[in-house]
């Protein structure tokens, strides 16, 4: 039988540490294969960050976490691309603090990939 995961678990946590996971990703297919903009408003402790997450795993190309999921019985490559992943979780609430928040964050980003800093 296999564990449940805890809160707070991400999804390569849970694909790596053999925990039950839903198979959702033929849901991620559409969003991946179409080029846009997308609004995903889920409500809150619903998985909004598990998501991301798992959109951040899946085009930095790490196919191993997707075997024996959909998405790995699909035409989808997992070629990896440079994802950047900004929380507003942690940014301060007024406009100057906010604003240096906002770029140590991107610089956070850029320089985990190889980008010159702000």
């Amino acid at each position: 039988m296999l564990k449940l995961p805890s809160d707070g678990q991400t999804f390569s946590k849970i694909r790596e540490n053999n925990f039950l996971y839903v198979d959702k990703t033929r849901f991620l297919y559409p969003i991946i294969k179409k080029p846009g903009c997308y609004f995903l408003s889920r409500p809150r402790r619903f998985g909004k960050s598990m998501l991301l997450g798992t959109l951040r795993d899946l085009l930095n190309g790490k196919r191993d976490l997707f075997k024996g999921l959909w998405l790995d019985q699909s035409d989808y490559d997992f070629k990896p691309y440079p994802v950047m992943l900004l929380s507003m979780a942690g940014l301060k609430k007024r406009e100057k603090d906010f604003k240096r928040s906002l770029v140590n964050s991107l610089n956070y980003e850029a320089i985990i990939h190889g980008l010159a800093p702000l």
